[in-house]
């Protein structure tokens, strides 16, 4: 049951749930208040459109009520410049103070990255998170363990030889490139089945360094992790991630470090504008 409700004290009947509806559910005849057909309920997203375009505050659906939503405005966002200067002045961190971030500001960050975008609003993603330096510091210790093994069987295959580097650099100076002294870790995954779960998993996770770069941490793209957990793949249950998930690992935690200023690289991108 959607439980599509709307307060007829407050519906104008301006038509907009019906119109932003992206399956077509929602229905108006005359002065007829909105409503979804039983046999149309289970072609519902769930993605609450109707709910967050009504400008009465009339929609309530899926036992989600609108005053329990934060208002949406012009006013509440942060200005074009302001974008801007935050997108060209994120960096990727390597250098961590060692320090745990408090879990209600991680818990606090994940819910927020929850309203990220999924493919036919799946919603099918799993956030995996080692949110203690002393669990970070095991699972390192294991990582590590795992690939000088699979290095001495001979079982990293040519085109992965860059991990014999990190390999190295561990076992001679104790050098840490994987995890680059990180107290935490996010790995994010989705089932195979599920419509966009190659594109799901770095959506969310590019939402989510843009959130902790705005809360004042720090973070970086760990294909390292993904690369140890695919060449050791009984790795793979010390974060519980199930085998037939997609994933990506991200490292986060306070930086050690401030960066003065933007980098310069605009020209970076290849534009291209077809004649079609």
């Amino acid at each position: 049951m959607l439980n599509f409700t709307v307060q007829k004290d407050r519906c104008t009947r301006c038509g907009l749930c019906v119109l932003d509806c992206p399956s077509r559910i929602i229905k108006r005849n005359a002065e007829q208040m909105p409503y979804i057909s039983g046999e149309d309920e289970e072609n519902c997203l769930q993605c609450q459109h109707c709910l967050a375009i009504c400008p009465t505050a009339a929609i309530s659906i899926l036992g989600f009520k609108p005053e329990n939503s934060l208002l949406a405005s012009g006013d509440s966002w942060p200005s074009f410049e302001q974008m801007d200067r935050f997108m060209r002045g994120r960096r990727s961190v390597r250098q961590y103070a060692d320090q745990n971030v408090k879990r209600e500001l991680i818990d606090q960050l994940l819910a927020t990255v929850a309203n990220a975008p999924t493919g036919v609003n799946s919603r099918s993603l799993t956030f995996t998170v080692i949110d203690d330096k002393s669990k970070l510091n095991h699972l390192r210790q294991e990582v590590m363990k795992a690939l000088v093994e699979a290095s001495e069987a001979g079982k990293i295959p040519p085109r992965l030889s860059y991990i014999e580097k990190a390999i190295d650099a561990y076992v001679e100076h104790r050098a840490d490139v994987v995890f680059r002294g990180a107290p935490h870790v996010l790995i994010v995954s989705a089932p195979a089945q599920a419509p966009c779960a190659m594109e799901d998993v770095p959506i969310a996770l590019a939402y989510f360094e843009l959130l902790a770069q705005s809360a004042g941490l720090g973070t970086v793209w760990c294909g390292l992790l993904k690369l140890a957990l695919e060449t050791a793949p009984e790795l793979k249950k010390l974060v519980d991630l199930p085998p037939d998930h997609h994933y990506y690992a991200m490292l986060f935690g306070r930086p050690a470090i401030r960066y003065a200023r933007t980098v310069q690289r605009d020209s970076a991108a290849v534009i291209k504008r077809p004649t079609l």
